[in-house]
């Protein structure tokens, strides 16, 4: 098989044969995964800082 016919091929697959789901649907789905990811984020930061807090507390300690 060569790569023009399995790009061809594979054109036909996306375009016949895969379910795509609908345009709100999509979106609806962006959003949600962009609010969970500003969460996680911001969850991700906030524990940097407490652990930062506390080494800087931890070397000045024993300074």
């Amino acid at each position: 098989m060569n790569i023009v016919t399995y790009i061809k091929e594979s054109f036909e697959e996306l375009r016949n044969h895969v379910t795509w789901i609908s345009w709100s649907e999509a979106q609806k789905s962006t959003v949600v995964v962009t609010i969970f990811t500003i969460i996680f984020a911001l969850s991700v930061f906030i524990v940097d800082q407490i652990f930062e807090f506390g080494l800087t507390w931890f070397f000045k300690f024993f300074r």
